[in-house]
């Protein structure tokens, strides 16, 4: 009966756990290029995960994925500066590709315990890879559901070329 217990034990723990991480798959392409990508990512509680890119010519990225909600607090989110320097915030990007401000003007120079109060449906991802960090902005459709409900974006590589990403809905979403 002890092992029985053990054993059913074990497996609620496992089921409890499996609740909470849901997973899926998007794509991508480079613009104006014929280059593609697979998107694959698990989100657990959410609002966060991980990602892995992998694009069509080899090169694959991998790192967190956030969605920004109103429990958030900036530091929660220190590992999407990694890889772009002081002055290279979401407005700053490379060649004059501005990608505004993910978090309404707030970025690595405001304040370590600052609460964001807004809902946004956004998901911001840094994933890194061969010679950089990909840099992702993704809007949700239902965000509730988190990216198993569906999104669009784009992410931009290292070298400044821009991939337009999709997510399509997850069954039952």
């Amino acid at each position: 009966m002890k092992a029985f217990s053990i054993r059913l034990g074990a497996s609620l723990i496992i089921l409890a756990a499996a609740s909470c991480t849901t997973s899926g798959v998007g794509t991508g392409q480079v613009v104006g290029q014929n280059i593609g990508a697979t998107f694959t990512w698990t989100e657990s509680g959410g609002t966060r995960g991980t990602m892995l890119a992998q694009l069509s010519d080899g090169q694959a990225f991998q790192g967190p994925f956030f969605q920004i909600t109103a429990e958030s607090q900036i530091y929660d989110y220190g590992p999407l500066w990694n890889g772009w320097g002081p002055g290279f915030g979401w407005g700053h990007g490379w060649g004059g590709h501005g990608w505004g401000y993910g978090w309404g003007g707030w970025g690595p120079w405001g304040p370590d315990d600052a609460t964001i109060t807004h809902y946004s449906g956004q998901v911001l991802a840094n994933l890194q890879g061969p010679g950089g960090f990909m840099r992702c902005d993704f809007r949700l459709m239902s965000p509730s559901s988190g990216m198993a409900g569906g999104g669009l974006g784009q992410c931009q590589l290292p070298s400044g070329t821009i991939i337009n990403a999709q997510f399509p809905r997850g069954r039952g979403y």
